[in-house]
């Protein structure tokens, strides 16, 4: 079972975007093919299985942060932009910097700051582990603006990549090839003042804004790689006669596979109120259950599969990179604080058909 990872170009990523955006496909998923009004849900689920079956995860890790995070948030505060216009067509890539030097989840203590003056801008700092900075047009970068952790004092700023002062370097791994990780050193760099996206201190909110459908467009992308690695040991143990027909394999299986169609039906049902209404309690409840789906099911793929799994672009690889959902966009531990501060909201929706109301008090 060698073809879990199709073979790597390096430069796929990029090709791939451009393709995207020339054929229009970009734009589709999008309701009336524009970005600022969000995703369609059943749209962009559809890509990123179709993107997953032909594509490694580094290639699709790059289209799904443009496609869920950096071209709606780009939609919502520079819709005349040539940022925007680029990143739709497929003639740039933009890449969302928000990660600091600190923990990823704790952006309240970031150290990268912005110096807002009446006529231009100066960014400093350290962004790391940035999807798309090698290769990417554009950086979207969440900066402080003034000390402290409120919530307020957090802005975006729209930074060409070439623009003096920055620096990229590519991160030194074997894993995510094609999704050009790196860390990106902004050396006072100084843009007028236009750059700020939004208006100062809606960094935050923006933030959360969109994080929740990118969490969707993982929940959905975590449901197909659960589905590719399933169909794939199951092919692989078929061939096999006698193994296929013991009981503990079948049954070791068996609940993977549970696991795999209950977070996709999950995402398919929460799917519409992420994409419609950004509601952070759905968009956490998804993203900590990808995360654990994914371990569970790429975990007990791999111990069925045996020494097998180490074959190159085996199964193994493909579960290191699957990690990325217990991580990427907040880790699990912390997603699950989110999902515990709305139970009240969470448990009585089970006694209905329907979400319950997002104005619904959670204590």
């Amino acid at each position: 079972m060698t073809d879990l990872l199709p073979t790597v170009d390096t430069d796929l990523a990029g090709s791939l975007w451009a393709e995207l955006g020339a054929t229009g496909r970009v734009a589709s998923v999008y309701r009336d093919r524009r970005p600022e009004r969000g995703v369609v849900p059943d749209r962009l689920r559809a890509l990123l299985a179709e993107l997953d079956t032909i594509h490694d995860t580094g290639t699709v890790l790059s289209a799904c942060v443009q496609l869920a995070t950096a071209v709606p948030l780009l939609a919502e505060t520079a819709a005349e932009s040539t940022a925007l216009r680029q990143t739709v067509s497929g003639e740039a890539i933009t890449a969302l910097a928000a990660t600091d030097t600190g923990p990823g989840s704790e952006l309240t203590g970031m150290e990268t700051v912005v110096e807002i003056g009446p006529d231009r801008v100066v960014v400093t700092g350290t962004k790391r582990w940035i999807t798309n900075a090698v290769g990417g047009d554009w950086l979207l970068v969440l900066a402080r603006h003034r000390p402290g952790p409120h919530f307020t004092n957090f802005t975006w700023v729209l930074v060409p990549a070439t623009a003096p002062g920055v620096m990229v370097e590519a991160v030194q791994t074997d894993l995510f090839r094609g999704a050009g990780v790196g860390h990106v050193r902004l050396d006072a760099v100084t843009l007028p003042a236009t750059a700020v996206l939004g208006r100062a201190g809606r960094g935050l909110p923006l933030f959360a804004r969109h994080i929740a459908v990118e969490r969707l467009a993982g929940g959905y992308w975590a449901a197909a790689v659960c589905h590719r690695a399933l169909g794939g040991l199951r092919r692989w143990l078929g061939d096999r006669g006698e193994l296929w027909r013991r009981d503990v394999v079948r049954d070791r299986f068996a609940r993977a596979l549970v696991a795999a169609r209950q977070l996709d039906a999950l995402a398919a049902m929460l799917g519409p109120r992420i994409a419609g209404q950004h509601d952070q309690a759905s968009a956490a409840l998804l993203k900590a259950a990808a995360g654990s789906t994914v371990e569970q099911v790429l975990g007990e793929c791999a111990h069925l599969q045996g020494a097998a799994g180490f074959a190159p672009n085996g199964l193994q690889r493909l579960r290191a990179e699957s990690a990325l959902f217990g991580v990427a966009g907040g880790a699990t531990e912390v997603v699950l604080t989110g999902v515990a501060d709305h139970a009240d909201r969470l448990l009585a929706e089970f006694a209905t058909a329907e979400p319950a109301p997002i104005g619904e008090r959670d204590s």
